[in-house]
């Protein structure tokens, strides 16, 4: 998946190794099962129909909860990524994070099937989600230390294909290990529904050991070897005065605010998805996963294809035309009535979910002056977070006030519109290389 080695000096661009920007790239390997299988679709699934008392309320609940981890990522993500810049080092934070995270699912092994648990699986998940969303904002900032300013949209683009490819085996063994089988491999008990809550563990594992060639094999910062202390102090100086000075740069400020919108939107649907499939329309875990599958091949394939318009027309453009496929997509998926027809406008929403996050992660890339990346990327993140209270919230608490999860899921675009709207007028540093 990783191309050649760029070693190219270009202002703005970094060079990597082959296997320095290939161990980088399979961070997102390593990651992705995270969200796919415990956010998204199996854990979600199991939360709402066999944890919660009803589906409807299953999902308040789970809304709340990945909102208040979204606040936390909000807050503590700029202040983070301006003391690893002052720091100079990101794999220290990308590691204690990654092994957050790692804790957390493999701690939702104890989540039985019993109403009295659903506070621990919204502990850990919650938990677990923060982590996994801090840890990116330290792998983001490594970009444009890996690849050259016009190979950016290429890496960020393959590096995500692979991500939704993790996702996608992952999701594949879960079914075919544990969730599929008669008699699940190692003797699982399915009448204590341990065949879903192994799939935990089998994500904590995988997390760890495909996170490993990162921090073995990819260069990092040097350490600047300022005191913690005078780090920290540093640290949110320099952020105060990006946050004074970002009403100056007007690019970056709109982007942010653009993606603050419809990033709120993604992390909604990615937090719904499953819990729709299995409430609407009746899915099976197995169904589910089988859905979800077909969802990673299409991100995949979206987040791969698109990487050549990235580069060649700008990642603007590419954002642009994938909030309009979402849009488009996300609408025809609440009027339908027939699995069928969800899993078929599903896959369509998958088709345009991976250009928008490369390439939206690329014009970030583009847009950070080097010497402020880790607190920008921590804005970046925040732009991510800020607002990722109020998509969950909202879906959660529509969907109990009409007692209906299509009426909730129906908010979901009018993000991406206004996202598209805000990111219409920005100039894309991209198309001026």
């Amino acid at each position: 998946m990783a191309p050649a080695p760029d070693t190219s000096s270009e202002a703005g661009g970094g060079s990597a190794d082959r296997r320095g920007l290939i161990a980088w790239c399979f961070y997102d390997w390593a990651n992705s099962p995270f969200p796919t299988v415990v956010v998204t679709f199996v854990f979600a699934a199991y939360f709402t129909t066999t944890l919660a008392e009803t589906p409807e309320a299953g999902t308040g609940l789970w809304g709340q909860a990945i909102a208040l981890s979204g606040l936390a990522v909000a807050l503590l993500a700029p202040i983070l990524g301006a003391l690893a810049d002052q720091g100079g080092r990101r794999k220290p934070w990308i590691g204690g994070f990654t092994a957050l995270a790692v804790l957390c699912a493999a701690g939702l092994w104890w989540v039985e099937p019993d109403p009295g648990f659903a506070l621990l699986a919204l502990v850990l998940v919650g938990l677990g989600n923060a982590a996994f969303e801090l840890a990116q904002v330290f792998y983001n900032a490594m970009l444009p230390e890996v690849a050259s300013a016009r190979r950016l949209g290429r890496i960020s683009g393959w590096a995500w294909g692979l991500g939704y490819a993790g996702g996608l085996v992952c999701l594949a063994l879960s079914l075919v290990l544990f969730v599929q089988p008669e008699a699940p491999i190692f003797g699982l008990d399915k009448d204590a529904a341990e065949q879903v809550r192994a799939t935990g563990p089998f994500v904590a594992l995988w997390f760890a050991v495909f996170a490993l060639p990162l921090f073995l094999y990819t260069r990092d910062g040097p350490a600047s070897g300022v005191p913690t202390g005078q780090a920290v102090r540093q640290g949110l100086a320099s952020l105060l005065a990006t946050l004074r000075g970002l009403p100056r740069h007007g690019q970056i400020g709109r982007f942010l605010l653009a993606r603050m919108i419809y990033t709120d939107g993604l992390n909604t649907l990615f937090a719904f998805g499953g819990i729709y499939a299995a409430g609407t329309f009746g899915m099976s875990f197995e169904e589910i996963l089988k859905f979800g599958i077909l969802l990673n091949v299409a991100a995949g394939l979206g987040a791969v294809g698109f990487a050549w318009m990235d580069d060649r027309l700008g990642a603007k453009p590419t954002i642009m035309v994938s909030l309009v496929g979402l849009t488009v997509a996300g609408v025809a998926i609440l009027v339908v009535e027939t699995p069928v027809w969800f899993v078929v406008f599903g896959c369509g929403i998958g088709l345009f979910i991976g250009p928008a996050q490369a390439a939206s992660r690329s014009l970030m890339a583009r847009l950070a002056p080097a010497e402020l990346r880790g607190e920008l990327f921590g804005l970046y993140a925040l732009s991510g977070k800020a607002t990722a209270f109020v998509g969950p919230a909202l879906v959660g608490w529509v969907t109990v006030w009409a007692d209906s999860q299509r009426a909730g899921m129906a908010t979901i675009p009018i993000f991406f519109l206004v996202g598209l709207i805000l990111l219409w007028p920005l100039k894309d540093p991209s198309a001026q290389e």
